[in-house]
């Protein structure tokens, strides 16, 4: 049984950008947007590119504050906390799991992956999005051992589904 997630109402954009209104940068919590050097997530027209999750909390200090970085050490907790991070993306955007298009896995361990994976599954139950996991060296923050960035794509008018 996947970690439901229900489709809300999307809350506006933080800004669009200067040069094309249809680039719109996603702040959750906008008030703390001055404390990271990134935007959580960008909605482009019908998608939506939301940044690298790790362990750590979406909204942090850069540069970094190691005492905002405590991860635990099994990478399915690692895991947990980063999916937890793109569902609150999701959720602000109205969006659920079976709206991702496309996941990025970063692993610092290979032998990581299952149990990653199996962390995963608890959210996007039989949905499957397309996938690329990749082995680095390091993430941006010591003890970090995953980074997941997703795509997703904003439903259109169900009137017109099926229709081209």
């Amino acid at each position: 049984m996947p970690r439901s997630l229900v489709r809300g109402k999307r809350k506006p954009a933080f800004r669009a950008s200067p040069t094309n209104p249809e680039i719109e940068e996603i702040q959750t919590e906008p008030k703390r947007h001055r404390d990271m050097p990134y935007a959580p997530a960008m909605r482009c027209g019908d998608m939506l590119f939301i940044s690298g999750a790790t362990p750590s909390p979406l909204y942090h200090k850069h540069p970094h504050l190691l005492h905002e970085h405590d991860h635990p050490n099994k990478i399915e907790d690692q895991t947990r906390r980063a999916m937890e991070t793109i569902k609150g993306i999701l959720a602000h955007q109205g969006l659920t799991w079976t709206d991702v298009v496309k996941v990025t896995k970063y692993l610092t361990d290979m032998r990581d992956q299952d149990g990653m994976v199996a962390v995963m599954s608890e959210y996007f139950g039989d949905w499957k999005p397309a996938s690329t996991t990749i082995c680095v060296n390091q993430l941006s923050t010591p003890g970090a051992r995953l980074e997941l960035d997703m795509i997703a794509m904003y439903p259109r008018d169900p009137a017109m589904r099926g229709r081209r």
